[in-house]
């Protein structure tokens, strides 16, 4: 919840542009097995993408949910490090 005027700064960027795919990408820290982590980031990926097709109003076939798990963190010196718990946006065409 606390993200969502961040997100919705982004919808109207996303609306504003014209870019064909834009790729979610959710990122973990390290606790947990490394198979958790990938599940728990494509979920995290996944709740954007719904958030962004159901609340901003972005066609769901423009948004590509990824998880990397734990695989790239933000952090690298701090592997647990909450800033590692993220997700990104790449523009993508």
């Amino acid at each position: 919840n606390d993200e969502k005027p961040k997100l919705a700064s982004l919808c109207e960027a996303m609306k504003a542009v014209d870019v064909a795919v834009f790729q979610i990408i959710g990122h973990t820290d390290s606790s947990g097995s490394a198979s958790y982590n990938e599940n728990l980031s494509l979920l995290r990926a996944q709740e954007v993408k719904r958030h962004m097709v159901a609340s901003c109003g972005i066609d769901e076939n423009r948004l590509q949910a990824i998880g990397m798990g734990e695989s790239a963190p933000f952090d690298p010196a701090d592997p647990r490090s909450d800033a590692n718990r993220r997700v990104e946006f790449q523009a993508l065409g």
